[in-house]
């Protein structure tokens, strides 16, 4: 695969899709004119994924000429709830949200909106959001587990990092199962939820190694808590003996991937910038009286490996 065309290819594929899903009846609720003022709400800032996705916004505020307003949830529905009220006091045209809770957020959602407020969910479903765009996180764990389990040679115990309960990290475990259908002789054997991040990623992985000394593979559903396994099995002495994969492609993945000697082989891509700035211009586009046909916006995820990370661009 040229990985430079094939990330073309799916930019394009995804930027057709986006021109081509609006309908033309007029807006529903939406009161502003122009998209002004963006609040823009992550689940964990400590996650270079949000601080990625909080550089996309800026720049697509700055492009259309707008002020974004970005506030951590550190993990906490509550938080995010009085993010969205103070949101709605500040009079922000635009909400975009990366939720901790899907369901639970969902009346101060509804809050926004009565307000005339447009909210756009990304990387993982908020019941009540005008639209949500995020990676196909099943295609994600399905590349980043197929990839594991060639590499593993089709055979071996295997140990899957989770992570807290939203749907995004579902379907990447979902992915990687409907995978492991495929290689009769992968035996997944070990599966504890991580935070999400690196710490809790090697307390997990330390554990489960402990009680399965004999695994060959490990799947971090995102490049955080993957490369927290990493450090589990060079602390144990098994780098030799113990392949790992993850989600993100993340700048730590990408330099994970140029050190010599790590266990660490290779990430399925996420664009967190991209889903901001896809995010906004369907707001823009609710403005002008077209809203989206089509909820769900995903975005191809693809393999990136120690062969082709010198030609992938990163966040």
């Amino acid at each position: 695969m040229q990985f430079k065309t094939h990330m073309r290819l799916a930019i394009t594929a995804s930027a057709l899709v986006l021109g081509s899903m609006f309908a033309v009846q007029p807006a529903a609720a939406e009161d502003a004119k122009k998209i002004e003022k963006i609040g823009l709400m992550v689940q964990d800032m400590s996650n270079p994924f949000f601080s990625a996705m909080t550089k996309g916004a800026e720049d697509a505020a700055k492009a259309i000429g707008a002020t974004v307003n970005t506030q951590d949830a550190q993990l906490d529905l509550a938080n995010q709830n009085t993010q969205i009220d103070a949101f709605i006091q500040q009079g922000v045209n635009l909400i975009v949200i990366s939720a901790v809770d899907e369901a639970g957020i969902e009346p101060a959602i509804l809050r926004a909106k009565e307000a005339g407020i447009i909210v756009i969910a990304v990387d993982t479903p908020a019941k009540g959001a005008d639209a949500v765009i995020m990676t196909n996180a099943v295609q994600a764990g399905e590349r980043s587990c197929d990839y594991l389990f060639k590499q593993m040679g089709g055979k071996g115990e295997v140990l899957l990092v989770d992570g807290t309960p939203i749907q995004t990290i579902i379907d990447r475990i979902n992915g990687c199962k409907n995978v492991a259908k495929n290689y009769p002789d992968i035996k997944i054997v070990g599966q504890q939820a991580s935070k999400n991040d690196r710490a809790s990623g090697l307390a997990v992985t330390t554990d489960m190694l402990t009680a399965n000394p004999d695994v060959t593979g490990i799947f971090g559903m995102n490049d955080p808590s993957a490369l927290g396994a990493v450090l589990a099995v060079e602390q144990a002495g098994k780098a030799e003996q113990i392949k790992v994969t993850g989600v993100d492609g993340s700048p730590e993945a990408v330099e994970e991937l140029k050190r010599e000697g790590s266990p660490f082989i290779g990430t399925a891509t996420q664009n967190p910038a991209e889903m901001v700035r896809q995010a906004v211009k369907v707001a823009e586009a609710m403005v002008a009286g077209n809203p989206p046909a089509e909820k769900t916006i995903l975005i191809e995820s693809v393999l990136v490996d120690r062969q082709n990370v010198g030609e992938y661009a990163g966040w």
